[in-house]
């Protein structure tokens, strides 16, 4: 059985929308935040992050994009991802590493910008970087969407509820569903969906 470590309003989000998916059984363990951090939890997560995914076998992931490709690839069946060799594949590829390689990045950036300076002065300037970079990213998501229901292939995957869960976290989600329409198309279909729901009720991540 999986085990997930995560906690309300982490990338565990779309980790554990994968893994619901799939219909894969798993314990779901919450991670406080603590200083200083849990040294058990430390061995399995050297950056003390969520998500963490500890596989049947007893080794454990990190990081959410890799995560989800891993389940994709570990349950072919849900159609978790376009199938390995289909034109799609290339493109669910791409954007799970844009998305967790460029806007992700961005995010932590913005809410955790003290890692990112040295200078007390510098937090306000790395936050408004981080802001510019991560809207930069969305304008591509948007215009790689504009007349597709699906980032990728023909039915949803876990690279639309990824974005969803990114665009979630935007400091200004209002204005963030204005300027990027086809964001917001996808983004209000999946805020319809059954399990979303259920989640975004756990995770609070958008309101209801």
């Amino acid at each position: 059985m999986y085990k997930l470590y995560t906690r309300p309003g982490s990338g565990g989000f779309v980790a554990e929308a994968a893994l619901a998916l799939a219909g894969a059984p798993f314990d779901r363990i919450d991670v406080p935040k603590q200083d200083p951090p849990d040294p058990v939890f430390l061995d399995i997560s050297p950056l003390n992050q969520v998500p963490v995914l500890t596989l049947p076998d007893g080794s454990s992931i990190t990081e959410s994009a890799a995560i989800c490709i891993l389940l994709a690839e570990r349950h072919p069946e849900a159609g978790l991802a376009p199938a390995a060799g289909s034109p799609a594949r290339a493109d669910f590829l791409r954007w799970m590493a844009f998305m967790s390689a460029a806007v992700y990045p961005a995010m932590l950036r913005l809410y955790y910008a003290h890692r990112y300076t040295v200078d007390a002065e510098g937090v306000k300037a790395v936050k408004q970087a981080a802001v510019a970079e991560m809207d930069r990213g969305f304008a591509i998501l948007d215009k790689a969407l504009a007349g597709r229901d699906w980032l990728v292939g023909e039915r949803l995957s876990v690279a639309d509820i990824y974005l969803i869960m990114l665009v979630a976290w935007h400091p200004e989600v209002e204005k963030a569903r204005a300027a990027w329409p086809d964001i917001e198309r996808l983004w209000a279909r999946l805020r319809d969906h059954e399990l979303m729901r259920k989640l975004n009720a756990a995770h609070d991540m958008w309101p209801a």
